[in-house]
This record gives C-alpha cells, structure tokens and sequence, in this order.
C-alpha cells in the first residue's frame, strides 16, 4: 500500500481558528446580530465547525446561537446503492420555519452535498434563509451553489483532495491537500 503523498498544508491550527473568528464576525454583520440565527452543521465536520461558530459567536455578542446537526446519508445522489451508508442522528432541537439558517460544512467541491443537505433541511420545515459557511471552497462547481461565508479559497485540481481536520473527530486542526491518486489511504477525505 502507498503512503499518501501532502502536497501542502493550508491552514494551521491557528490559520483555522482565525478564519471561524472570521466567518463567526462575518456572520454577525450580514444578520445584523443573532436574533433569528441558528447554525446546523452538515455530519461530521460540519457540526464540529458549527459548534466552533457558535462558541466565537458568543465570545463576540454574548449570546450563543442554536445548534442542529443534518445527517445527508439518504439525500446523497452519489452513494453507491450496493453500500449501506453509515447513518447519524440528525438533531435539529429547534424550530427552523422563518429562521435565518447558517448550513455549515468543511469543503464545498461540487456543491452535491451542499443539495443534498438542502433537500434534508427543507423536511424540517421553511427557513427565511438559508445561508452557507464552509472552511474551504475549492472550485469545481457540478450545480449553482456558492458559499456566503468562506474560510480560505483554495483553488485545486480532480486529483487532488482538500482535507479539513478538526479536533475532536481528528488529531489535529488544519487544512491540507493530498495528491488523489492515494486517496484509499487518506481516511475521512472531503471531496
């Protein structure tokens, strides 16, 4: 079996962290504060950097938005039909109809995901908004998404992957591209 080959590291622990102190300010400013927000972070990853979102939120305004978290399994359009996909409890505790929703994840690539979360959301009711934050956007749109808060922009090939590692799902924060090609022995890579 190959090594996996790093190409690059893209943010650090302290990099990320500066960029969700961003996106968390950028965030209160396009909503005028946090009265109607609330955060759902798209499993895994995504609820992990939510939770990181609405902590920084609160250090800035004092209040702490609300949490939900969105398991996509069943809206995917790219699972393969022969494998089970492993299945997470989605927890959204709170009312989502006419609220602004920040929809969070760690790499927006094709912008599948991105839909697939959208249709999961809209069973949960009608948001006055919907609004996207994501760590890394590298390109490569497949549908007309765009994110409305980015952490870094990080242009990139097919063969590459852009890998967002946060504590603690993983042993470390940061970002970091591999070359693709070895992609069998990168665990928990995002597409």
């Amino acid at each position: 079996m190959e090594q996996p080959l790093l190409k690059a590291v893209i943010m650090d622990d302290a990099a990320l962290s500066r960029a969700i102190t961003r996106i968390a300010h950028e965030i209160i400013e396009h909503n005028e504060g946090t009265k109607n927000i609330a955060l759902v972070g798209i499993i895994r990853r995504g609820e992990t950097i939510a939770v990181r979102l609405a902590d920084e939120i609160q250090k800035i305004e004092g209040t702490r938005p609300q949490i939900g978290s969105l398991d996509i399994s069943f809206y995917r359009d790219d699972v393969r039909r022969s494998i089970a996909p492993v299945l997470h409890a989605t927890n959204i505790p709170f009312e989502i109809n006419g609220r602004d929703i920040v929809l969070v994840d760690d790499v927006l690539y094709t912008g599948r995901t991105i839909r697939a979360a959208l249709d999961a959301l809209m069973d949960y009711g009608r948001p006055k908004t919907v609004q996207l934050a994501v760590i890394v956007d590298r390109g490569h749109r497949e549908l007309p998404i765009r994110a409305d808060y980015v952490g870094k922009n990080v242009p990139s090939s097919h063969e590459e992957i852009v890998r967002v590692e946060v504590e603690p799902i993983d042993t470390v924060n940061g970002v970091s591209v591999w070359d693709a090609r070895h992609e069998h022995a990168i665990e928990g890579s995002a597409e």
